[in-house]
């Protein structure tokens, strides 16, 4: 089993023994999510902002316009950490101290690199389409010179990385187990409606049947 780095920032102290360092548990979490947070520093004022990522082996990547701060701001140098976090359930205690949820969640911290070789660049891009949709990049016009270069791309090494996994029931205290209130766990999970065509698309054109069928990362997972 092969861990992340464990420095000062990346280690959970907080419940630590909800912590997971292995490699493959985070890089399963990147995967089945489909938006991430990027915190950065600029100004001296913090933000956290919303963004689509896929990840390529050990590079997470983070696309959008060539005119986005926060990218431009990563792409300066600015350290950034990018966050996921993915509800599986409420739990619900018989004291309202003890209810929780259960999650899975990875942080990962350091410095994105801007990617400008062509084929790099489209290969995120790719990856970015794939991950949300796969097959979906054969069902599209692939983008031109123009939109290449209106789009920035950032790749993020998932070196210094951890996650933090919560699963099971309520804990109450010992003395709270003969109340007569309702516990247990609602499980949530997020899947696809029925997809809903264009009304400019021709009547001619198919649906694909990865839209047909479509079912989340998770899902697929």
């Amino acid at each position: 089993m092969e861990e992340t780095r464990r420095t000062p920032r990346a280690t959970v102290k907080r419940m630590a023994k909800r912590a997971v360092y292995d490699r493959d548990a985070i890089h399963s979490i990147l995967d089945r999510a489909i938006v991430c947070h990027v915190g950065f520093i600029s100004a001296g004022a913090p933000s956290v902002l919303p963004t689509l990522h896929a990840r390529i082996g050990e590079r997470l990547y983070l696309h959008g316009s060539a005119a986005s701060h926060m990218l431009r701001t990563a792409a300066a140098g600015a350290e950034i950490c990018v966050t996921v976090t993915m509800i599986d359930g409420l739990v619900l205690a018989r004291s309202a101290f003890h209810h929780s949820v259960n999650y899975r969640s990875a942080v990962i911290f350091g410095r994105a690199a801007r990617v400008d070789e062509r084929g790099r660049k489209l290969a995120a891009m790719r990856a970015l389409v794939e991950h949300i949709a796969p097959g979906r990049w054969a069902g599209t016009r692939a983008p031109n010179d123009d939109e290449i270069a209106r789009t920035l791309i950032l790749e993020l090494p998932i070196v210094e990385a951890s996650a933090k996994i919560r699963t099971g029931g309520p804990v109450d205290d010992e003395a709270d187990y003969d109340l007569p209130h309702w516990a247990g766990v609602i499980p949530l999970t997020m899947t696809a409606a029925a997809p809903k065509a264009d009304p400019r698309l021709p009547p001619s054109i198919p649906m694909p049947s990865y839209v047909a069928v479509y079912r989340t990362p998770d899902e697929r997972a």
